[in-house]
Order: C-alpha cells, then sequence, then structure tokens
C-alpha cells in the first residue's frame, strides 16, 4: 500500500502526518521549504487545551515549557475593567505559543518517526488521481513524482492542492486588519492576556481604538493594534509610536524599557472551501478554510480537522475504503467551521459597527464585550470547539441510552482510567490509536486491584461484548465520569468524541453505535467504493 501524501509542513500538515505515524501509516510530506522554520515572535497561536493534549500525545512534550499557559483574562473598555477571568485550574486555559515553536516541536518528534518521509525544497506542481492511489509531481533541486494511496493538501490559504482540483474558495477579504509587535517587556500585570477597548490615551495613525496584550514566556508579549477598514499604511515609524504609546498608557505615563522583537501586519480572511475532498485528495487547515476575527482560533480548527481525518485514512488504509467514513470528514469539519465563520460574521457589524443607537443601549458595551471574550478565550458560538452532533456516523435513537454530562459528538472529559493492562492513566492519553474506546464507570474500582474486580460483576459480559465489536476496541475502567451513574458505558471514538453512553451492558446497542461510528458495515461501503470509482 503507498503512503499518504501530505502537501505542506506546516503545523497541521505535521500534525496530520504525526498522527498517521502513530496508527502505522506511513506518510510523505512535502515541504516546499528547506526543512526549518525561521523564528518571527509575532506569528503565534492560541491552543484551546483539548488541542493542546493532542499537540502533547503526538510529540510526547509538555508545552508549557515553549507556550504561556495565561493566568487570567481582563477586559477594559477606557478606564473601567468590564470582566476578569482568573485560572485556578478549574476550566480550561488557552496556550499561546509561538507558531516557530510549535512545528520546532513536531518536526523533532518526526525526526526520530520512521513511517515519515519529509521531502524538503518539493513544491507541488502537479498531480493526478485514479480509482487506486494519487500520482504528485514536485518541483525544485530533486524534482520527482510521488506515488500515494491518497493525498492532503495542508499548504495554506493559496493551496496548490485546491486550485490544482479546480475546488471553489469563496469568502470575504480582509475582515479585519491588526498592526503587530512582539517586545520583551514588564506590564503591570503578570501573565494575563488583556483587551484593552477605546483606551483612554490618544493614538497616533489609523486606529480602531482596540489592543490586545497577550504573554508569552521570558517575559515577552504580543501587541494587537485592531486598524480600521482600509489600507492605510502602517510605516514602522508610526508603529514605534504606537508602542511608546501603549506601554505609557499602561504604566501610568512612563514608557517602561522594552526590547522590540519582530514586527507585522496580521490580515484576517474569512473563506471556506465548496469541498474538501475530491475522491482521494482532502483539503485541511487553511487549504480547506480561513477564520480568525474577533479572538477566533483558526490554527485550532485547523488542527482538529487533522485529528479528524487522521483515524478515518488510517482506517481505510489499513481495512479498505470506507466511503461513508471518509465522506464523513468534511461533512463534520466543514459544518463546524461554518457555524464558526457564521458567528463571527454576524458579530462583526455589531462589534465594529459604531456609533448609532447601539451605543446608547444599557449594557450593550458589556455584551459585546463578552462576546469578544469568548472568542478570545474559547467560549460560546465564536471560540467554543464545536460538537458533531448531527454528524452521519451517529448511531441511530438506541433503547438503552442515557444522559451524561457530555453530549453524544461532543470531547469527552478527561478522566482517570484503568488501561487493560491495570495501569491508571488519562482517558485522552488512549486516544489517537485508531481504537474505539470503551469506557465503564465502575465505583470502587480504583482502590481494589484489578484481578479481584476483572472478573466480577458486569466485566465478563461487557469483555465479550466488547470482543464482538466489528472493529477493534480497548476496554477501559472509570471511577468516575460527570453525570454518569455507575455501570454506564461510554463509547468514544478515536478522537475522543463521544458516540452514546448506555446505561448497563447492551451488546446489540453497543455494536449498532460502534458500527455506525465506523461510517456503517464494511460489505455496504465496499459496494459503495467500487460505484464511486466506476463512476
Amino acid at each position: 500500500m503507498d503512503p499518504v501524501i501530505v502537501v505542506g509542513a506546516g503545523p497541521v500538515g505535521l500534525t496530520l502526518a504525526l498522527a498517521l505515524a502513530r496508527q502505522e501509516v506511513p506518510c510523505v510530506v512535502l515541504d516546499e521549504g528547506p526543512g526549518k522554520d525561521e523564528p518571527r515572535a509575532s506569528r503565534t497561536v492560541v491552543l484551546h487545551e483539548e488541542t493542546t493534549a493532542l499537540i502533547e500525545r503526538l510529540t510526547g512534550a509538555p508545552l508549557d515549557r515553549i507556550g504561556a499557559h495565561w493566568a487570567g483574562w481582563r477586559s477594559v473598555r477606557r478606564k473601567q475593567v468590564m470582566r476578569e477571568v482568573f485560572f485556578d485550574g478549574s476550566e480550561p486555559v488557552p496556550l499561546h505559543i509561538a507558531q516557530h515553536e510549535l512545528t520546532g516541536a513536531l518536526r523533532a518528534a518526526l525526526a526520530g518517526e520512521p513511517l515519515v518521509k519529509i521531502a524538503v525544497e518539493s513544491r507541488l506542481d502537479g498531480m493526478e488521481q485514479e480509482s487506486s492511489g494519487v500520482t504528485a509531481h514536485t518541483r525544485g533541486p530533486k524534482g520527482t513524482w510521488w506515488r500515494g494511496s491518497y493525498l492532503v493538501g495542508c499548504d495554506g490559504p493559496r493551496s496548490t492542492v485546491r486550485k490544482l482540483q479546480d475546488i471553489r474558495f469563496p469568502g470575504r477579504t480582509a475582515v479585519e486588519r491588526h498592526a503587530v509587535a512582539a517586545l520583551r517587556t514588564e506590564l503591570p500585570w503578570y501573565n494575563e492576556a488583556l483587551l484593552h477597548r477605546l483606551p483612554p490615551w490618544r493614538m497616533s495613525g489609523p486606529s480602531a481604538g482596540e489592543v490586545t496584550a497577550r504573554p508569552l514566556p521570558d517575559g515577552v508579549w504580543r501587541l494587537d493594534w485592531l486598524l480600521p477598514p482600509g489600507k492605510d499604511l502602517v510605516t514602522p515609524e508610526l508603529l514605534l509610536t504606537r508602542i511608546r504609546e501603549t506601554l505609557a498608557g499602561w504604566s501610568g505615563g512612563t514608557t517602561p524599557p522594552y526590547e522590540l522583537l519582530d514586527t507585522g501586519v496580521h490580515t484576517v480572511h474569512h473563506r471556506l472551501a465548496r469541498r474538501w475532498r475530491a475522491d482521494r485528495v482532502f483539503l485541511a487547515g487553511d487549504a480547506a478554510h480561513l477564520l480568525g476575527s474577533l479572538g477566533t482560533h483558526g490554527l485550532d480548527e485547523g488542527l482538529r480537522d487533522a485529528d479528524n481525518l487522521a483515524w478515518k485514512l488510517a482506517l481505510a488504509w489499513h481495512h479498505g475504503p470506507h466511503e461513508a467514513l471518509l465522506d464523513s470528514y468534511q461533512t463534520e469539519r466543514r459544518a463546524i467551521v461554518a457555524a464558526r465563520l457564521r458567528a463571527a460574521d454576524q458579530a462583526l457589524p455589531l462589534l465594529r459597527g459604531g456609533g448609532g443607537l447601539r451605543s446608547y443601549v444599557p449594557g450593550s458595551a458589556r455584551g459585546h464585550d463578552s462576546l469578544l471574550t469568548d472568542g478570545h478565550l474559547g467560549h460560546g458560538q465564536l471560540g467554543a470547539p464545536g460538537a458533531y452532533a448531527d454528524s452521519p456516523l451517529a448511531p441511530p435513537p438506541l433503547e438503552g441510552e442515557v444522559p451524561v454530562r457530555t453530549s453524544p459528538g461532543s470531547s469527552v472529559i478527561d478522566v482517570r482510567v484503568t488501561a487493560e493492562d491495570g495501569t491508571f492513566v488519562r482517558l485522552r492519553d488512549r486516544l489517537g490509536r485508531g481504537a474505539l474506546l470503551v469506557v465503564l464507570i465502575a465505583p470502587g474500582t480504583g482502590v481494589w486491584e484489578r484481578r479481584h474486580w476483572v472478573s466480577a460483576g458486569i466485566m465478563p459480559q461487557l469483555a465479550a461484548a466488547v470482543s464482538a465489536l466489528p472493529h477493534h476496541a480497548e476496554l477501559l475502567v472509570a471511577e468516575s465520569y460527570p453525570g454518569a451513574a455507575a455501570h454506564t458505558v461510554l463509547l468514544v471514538r478515536p478522537d475522543g468524541h463521544l458516540v452514546s453512553a448506555l446505561g448497563g451492558v447492551r451488546p446489540a446497542d453497543l455494536y449498532t453505535a460502534a458500527e455506525a461510528a465506523m461510517g456503517g458495515p464494511v460489505k455496504v461501503q465496499a459496494e459503495a467504493g467500487a460505484s464511486a470509482g466506476s463512476r
């Protein structure tokens, strides 16, 4: 079987290659660059807790060594603090990290991965596909043809893969523009992100009256100034003046010492590819979607694309085409991103329209602040990770279903579980291996040796039901799970999304749910694949 070809060696492409390798699928990554990334302190990303856990699981290294978990979030309007959030461990904490640090961690993990080949200075310029695979041609010092089973375009906003497949990429250009600076300095607050709207000091040059400060490790901060609509140039002199005015405004009128590390202008576009799959070719990350206004996290969604697609491609690579399963990638991920784009586009006129009666409505400023805070912190419609509630992989209504804190289609909560070898691990540590997870909620098992309960009660019956499932599954046991009663059985997808929660051992329901999560009966999928190939 030919390897999967991944076009693009940014965070999404490297994450996908690493996720496939962890499921024993060989990959070739076509990197048009020299194999290393230029350090740019002003190019940073904010990751949700779940996405951070994904990268840490794949790389085997904690990201807090190279990124910063915020101690809190503060939103200020003029001189008034509108909202303060302090992260005490009871809720997910965003991670702020320079993009080159993230790709460096992924490259380091791939350096020791025998199943992945990174072809540097290899720019895609042509491709052909047929029912049995994909052939790609690259130009460069070592221009050649590459043969793959599937090909995934993770090659950014100007995706060559998308253009070669003639996939439209409609949307809006320059939805927002920000002047950006990364600098090392000491601010009046420690390790807290800040959103300051309508600051009381006068800003030189074009300004929309909003600045964001987000901490990085080693005393470094990224500052973003929202620019008004238009194409006004941000000159170096103007940006230096803006830095001094802002730092002085936050420090009581005197500009503190600072070291300027990097600058740039960040332009946000909103676009969504019409299709994310063309037979054996897929799109992911910025090649498939662009978003990022109002604090929404575009790269975070791209990494979720990779997580969603990896286990489905791995299943198809090992066991043959599962057309409904592969189609579900586009259905699930495109719906999530489309909803995020709609939410941002609906909020933009309200938050950026300025003036009018809205500015005099009591409480409107606080409501606007809540919307922006949601986007930056990963809450609400603007920022919260989406759920695959209407997924084609969702099972039909099951007689034995029971409610738990996690709704079907949402990501499961990370709890301690006992693995089949008797060791205690975190639930998220068992994800990404291509197996379904079956979790029995059994209070008391944590204090008894495994040999005393593994052959008692309902465990033998559940173990037999798991062994009879149509796809490999791992049986885990947890002391508790939020909202779950004793003897609840959770079925979890390889990417950590809940398929169903059942009250007790129900072999028929468990089988139905597992079969649906894998895209339906294999025989039906094989017939569908043959039909698609004949077209």
